[in-house]
């Protein structure tokens, strides 16, 4: 089975993570319990596709430990934090499947295009199946639940109802982008079906104007 998150943010700072919200008294807890998070839901099978920012620290000592107590098979998409510790001596990169910038990857009968930076107008963005529903998925991290988050679902709403010529018939603009930051599926890696339904249901509870000021 292939999962999806991120954000993680392991050994996050403390500004970050009352930037968050998250809620947790320290740093150690954090990190506990998203290990356990993980570890409850992922088999030694699964592929975890870690859509950016898997670890928030400068020492490759904090790495290997965690990386090690990770169950399943680990895919890096590489966010802007990662930078800090993925290039540092002694870190156990043999523990990921791959680490790239962006990733185009099959799951099922549908594709998923994986980056941490949500992206606007993603490839097979307009196709669609025989029954219309959508084929592709944009799955993104880097915005976690900030103004910007909002920002990006005044897109979608926008795209959505965006009437286009396409195939030589008037449409309106499959827009399909998912922020899997990792406090929304409370630090669990989901699949694409749980986190299409996780999305709909926060979203239905967004409810978020177009004009919205922020």
């Amino acid at each position: 089975m292939k999962l999806y998150i991120a954000d993680l943010h392991f050994y996050q700072e403390k500004f970050e993570l009352d930037l968050d919200k998250r809620g947790f008294t320290d740093i150690p807890t954090m990190n506990k319990y998203m290990i356990e998070q993980w570890n409850k839901k992922v088999q030694s099978g699964d592929y975890i596709i870690v859509l950016g920012d898997l670890f928030d620290t400068k020492h490759p000592e904090e790495v290997n430990p965690i990386l090690n107590r990770l169950h399943g098979k680990i895919c890096l998409i590489e966010g802007n934090h990662d930078v800090r510790w993925l290039k540092k001596e002694g870190v156990n990169l043999n523990r990921f499947e791959w680490i790239k910038p962006y990733a185009e990857i099959t799951d099922g009968n549908k594709t998923v295009i994986a980056s941490h930076y949500p992206t606007f107008c993603y490839n097979h963005q307009y196709q669609t199946g025989e029954n219309g529903n959508p084929r592709t998925y944009m799955l993104y991290g880097h915005v976690h639940n900030t103004h910007d988050e909002v920002l990006v679902n005044q897109f979608q709403a926008l795209t959505r109802k965006t009437i286009v010529k396409y195939d030589d018939k008037e449409r309106t603009i499959p827009c399909n982008m998912i922020n899997c930051f990792c406090k929304f599926s409370d630090y669990t890696p989901l699949s694409l079906k749980e986190w299409i339904e996780l999305d709909a249901k926060r979203r239905e509870s967004l409810k978020i104007p177009e004009n919205q000021i922020i």
